[in-house]
């Protein structure tokens, strides 16, 4: 059967891709990339969804900004452009394999891009969540998030992934995402970039 791409709460994991100190004024739309991916953090946390962190160089960039929220999750230090480092394996394999990731953070054409194709290698179904996942370059983002959905990946946004995650009013947690939803996602350009299509 073919995937179709629906998120659910078993089986899913939140990844959260060097949303670092060092890149913030270079990266188009910032603070609301990182105020979308804060959303979604938020969002796991309420529906029991594991989260993972990493931090590319830190030395050299920084640690991850204090307003997405992520004390508590200890960052997976890296060098590489994927996120897949021996210790992110180790820990997806202690939570049981899990087949979906939602993955958001910096930049689209790098660890975004590398961290999806080594999901996509590995058969799992990669989520990423467009307005938390950003470069310095809106072409960079424009042209990586095309070429990740031929790849396979599924875009989405924020709330779309939130309503997925809860998929009816009676879902028991659906007032406490309904707050995180409250007021619409910030406008990330993404309406300018894809239009140029």
């Amino acid at each position: 059967m073919a995937r179709i791409g629906r998120l659910s709460t078993k089986g899913s994991v939140l990844l959260l891709c060097d949303i670092q100190e060092k890149f913030r004024p270079n990266i188009f739309q910032f603070t609301n990339i990182v105020s979308n991916a804060a959303r979604l953090l938020q969002a796991c946390r309420i529906l029991n969804i594991p989260q993972i962190l990493t931090e590319q160089y830190p030395k050299g960039l920084g640690p991850t900004v204090p307003e997405l929220g992520a004390e508590g999750l200890k960052p997976h230090t890296k060098t590489s452009f994927s996120m897949m480092t021996e210790s992110v394996e180790s820990t997806l394999k202690s939570l049981g394999d899990p087949q979906q990731v939602i993955l958001c953070g910096i930049e689209a054409q790098a660890c975004i891009a590398c961290t999806t194709y080594d999901l996509l290698e590995r058969g799992m179904e990669v989520h990423i969540v467009a307005d938390a996942v950003s470069s310095r370059s809106q072409t960079d983002r424009l042209f990586a998030l095309s070429r990740l959905k031929q790849s396979g990946a599924f875009l989405s946004t924020t709330e779309g992934v939130l309503l997925q995650l809860v998929q009816d009013a009676k879902h028991p947690n659906f007032k406490e995402i309904q707050k995180l939803l409250a007021h619409p996602s910030p406008d990330t350009g993404l309406l300018a970039l894809f239009s140029s299509l």
